[in-house]
């Protein structure tokens, strides 16, 4: 049964969230917040929910600072934390990060298990893990660990990330731009392989985000603000096969034409109809409920993060539209029980 959750929308709206059915809460991260330092303020702010980033950067931090973090947080919150972890664009890593970050695939698959070597040691036992990237040997002689079987989830958003997350995560994290036709021809067929690869016996998890807006007073302001959110993440070029998948090239130019002049309202208005209607659940309450209802069989199996969009959009409003996803918790909970 998927579960309910969201983006951390503060301790105000987050109690409430969780008083009103919320399972889950996550971080992203980027320059002005750190994903593990959020997710500690989430762990003391809740009670039941799982709480974890959706994603952390995972080539900004050795194995070792993943796992003390994560450590960190399973003894603030025992039993509700996730760990969500991505490899960031090529150029963060590279020009902000200060990081290697060829081989991405590589790279997580060994970073995965590096990171499991530290949580699953036992006080006394040899913390060992030899790999191309990564390499730890460490006796640690104080009795501060101890197994703790965390889920760590790959964010995979193109076929060979994905099945990484099958072989080798417990599972997968879906952006935000993830339409039924991505999840279901491309990215769980990755998954699936990745698990059989994997020789897994479990099916893998499968966390993601799902772009809302709700505005009933001003349901066109809330489809304005998903245009842009959408243009925003397509001006990246990582998402060129994904939008040639979907006969979106035409549309992908203008937003890039747009974005390099700096004419927000132009990104906006090259996103069209159906482009929003696949990827972003927005509009009235009864617009985005009934855009729930026809999506329901494709969206995270396991828990769907209802995101607000953020790009040109202030932090009271994308409170707001946190507070205005309660509303579709009925949806959801009637579509499980039909």
């Amino acid at each position: 049964m998927t579960e309910f959750g969201m983006p951390w929308p503060g301790a105000d709206v987050g109690l409430e969230a969780e008083a009103a059915g919320a399972a889950a809460f996550c971080t992203g991260e980027f320059v002005d917040h750190d994903a593990y330092v959020t997710v500690a303020g989430m762990a003391v702010s809740t009670h039941r929910a799982l709480v974890g980033p959706a994603i952390a950067y995972g080539f900004s931090r050795t194995p070792f600072a993943h796992a003390t973090a994560i450590r960190t947080l399973w003894n603030q919150a025992p039993g509700r934390v996730f760990a969500g972890l991505g490899s960031g664009a090529f150029a963060i890593n590279r020009d902000w990060c200060g990081v290697a970050a060829d081989r991405p695939v590589e790279r997580m698959s060994e970073l995965v298990g590096a990171i499991r070597a530290w949580l699953h040691a036992e006080n006394g036992q040899r913390v060992r893990f030899d790999g191309e990237f990564y390499h730890v040997d460490a006796t640690v002689k104080a009795p501060v660990l101890g197994r703790i079987d965390v889920p760590v989830l790959l964010a995979g958003f193109q076929r060979r990330m994905a099945r990484a997350a099958g072989r080798t995560a417990d599972g997968i994290i879906g952006h935000g731009l993830f339409t039924d036709e991505w999840w279901d021809n491309i990215v769980r067929p990755a998954v699936e392989a990745g698990a059989r690869e994997g020789e897994r016996v479990e099916r893998p998890l499968e966390h993601g985000w799902l772009l809302t807006a709700i505005n009933d007073d001003d349901p066109e302001r809330a489809v304005t603000d998903m245009r842009r959110m959408i243009a925003f993440y397509l001006t990246v070029r990582t998402y060129d096969a994904f939008a040639e998948h979907h006969g979106w090239t035409s549309q992908v130019q203008k937003i890039r034409e747009a974005f390099g002049d700096g004419r927000i309202d132009d990104m906006a208005r090259a996103v069209t109809d159906d482009m929003v209607e696949s990827v972003a659940l927005c509009g009235s309450t009864a617009d985005a409920a009934a855009a729930l209802r026809r999506r329901r069989g494709s969206i995270a199996r396991d828990v769907a993060y209802f995101a607000p969009p953020s790009f040109m959009v202030s932090e009271r409003r994308r409170q707001a539209y946190a507070r205005s996803s309660l509303a579709l918790l009925p949806t959801l909970k009637t579509a499980e029980a039909s």
